[in-house]
């Protein structure tokens, strides 16, 4: 019994020490010591395991003072990497990180059609692509994190996807038979809010992220924990009804937010009355730009059904952080003064609103960082992305 609690005590040691110094690093043992409150021998015979395992490096940092160089301590960025991938309806989008979670590689398949068959054979074949590249490091890919656009149970099998129509497909298991690697799937709400939390959002513990692409998804953190409900279909906002007897949706019913309030709808609205079926993004700002009157009352209707909806959420959740990642809203400067301006009530109470700086890398990054943090078996994720190469990464 007293072997067990002492390894059992080494254990939660180690991931106490392992996150510190993601977090704090640079760090030399003695302010290790000082932060986690272990003692300097705990701290050395742990730092003495990680240094063998090569998950983490020594450096000496810059000292100007006469005596021996401190010894700082870090994560090896290149000890593994990550594969996060985002399964959206349209393509597939592969990021594989470092162990810090920078971009280092992504890839964009197109996708021809929803058949499940055809795009399991897809994903087989980038994983394994992806598992001899970086065969090189010392632990290879230490994980595979894939983002559904539909709703996943708790056990992670996928229960819909309404864009694909796929019902009730164990895509973990199908994957898990043809690859040498653990497979985790998660609803890519969650790992977007999950993503806001580990690299932008270290302190708020209670985060309100919506995905506004092709369609909507919330992913929420009560007390720093995802909140994913009794089966794990907390946070289908999107098809919270806000306009009876509207639009028929894919789920069965009509009137859902996301068929007012995505990306998805806009562009759809808009390609018929301009009857341009392509348009991008950059085409929007230009258009809004000009002062185009379609595209402004199309803007306006948007950000209107946005409103509403976002009224409903905080009144039902009263969030600290609300992140709304959007590409479409960064298109029209004056979108966050009026949604701020229609979100305010007398019982509406939140902190603060943004939109991400993400973008259409979060869900890809909160796989990535996902996979890093189960790896590593550690309570909590801390990381810092530099601008640039995120940049790069899109």
């Amino acid at each position: 019994m007293e072997i067990g609690v002492a390894s059992y005590l080494k254990k939660i040691n180690k991931s106490l020490i392992l996150s510190r110094i993601i977090k704090h690093g640079p760090i030399s043992r003695s302010d290790l010591a000082n932060i986690t409150k272990l003692t300097k021998a705990t701290i050395s015979a742990q730092v003495a395991d990680l240094l063998e395992e090569e998950l983490i490096i020594e450096s000496h940092k810059e000292y100007n003072s006469v005596g021996r160089k401190p010894i700082m301590l870090s994560l090896s960025p290149n000890a593994g990497y990550a594969l996060g991938i985002d399964l959206d309806y349209r393509d597939i989008k592969f990021t594989v990180s470092d162990f810090m979670g920078n971009p280092v590689h992504t890839d964009r398949v197109e996708l021809e059609n929803s058949d499940y068959d055809e795009i399991i054979h897809i994903l087989i074949n980038q994983i394994r692509a992806y598992q001899e590249k970086f065969s090189h490091s010392r632990f290879g890919i230490i994980g595979v994190v894939i983002g559904i656009h539909g709703t996943v149970r708790n056990d992670k099998t996928i229960s819909f996807v309404p864009r694909h129509r796929w019902y009730n497909k164990d895509l973990k298991a199908d994957l898990e038979k043809n690859v040498n690697i653990e497979v985790y799937v998660e609803n890519n709400a969650n790992l977007c809010a999950f993503a806001e939390k580990v690299f932008n959002f270290h302190q708020c513990t209670n985060l309100i992220n919506i995905s506004m692409y092709s369609g909507i998804g919330l992913g929420f953190l009560i007390n720093g924990d995802l909140v994913k409900g009794y089966h794990g279909f907390a946070g289908e906002m999107g098809h919270m009804i806000i306009h009876p007897d509207g639009k028929p949706c894919n789920c069965g019913k009509s009137g859902c937010w996301e068929l007012y309030a995505s990306e998805v709808s806009f562009f759809k609205q808009i390609s018929e009355k301009l009857d341009k079926p392509i348009l991008t993004y950059e085409d929007i700002k230009n258009l809004v730009i000009a002062r185009n009157p379609a595209v402004i009352t199309e803007m306006d209707e948007y950000i209107k059904y946005v409103s509403i909806g976002l009224n409903n959420i905080i009144n039902l959740l009263n969030p600290e952080t609300l992140v709304l990642n959007s590409e479409l809203l960064r298109q029209f400067p004056e979108a966050m003064s009026i949604i701020k301006s229609n979100i305010k009530t007398s019982i509406s109470n939140y902190k603060e609103i943004y939109i991400s700086d993400l973008g259409k890398n979060a869900c890809g990054m909160g796989a990535c960082a996902l996979a890093i943090k189960n790896f590593l078996q550690i309570p909590e994720l801390s990381l810092t992305i530099k601008q640039d190469v995120l940049a790069k990464s899109i």
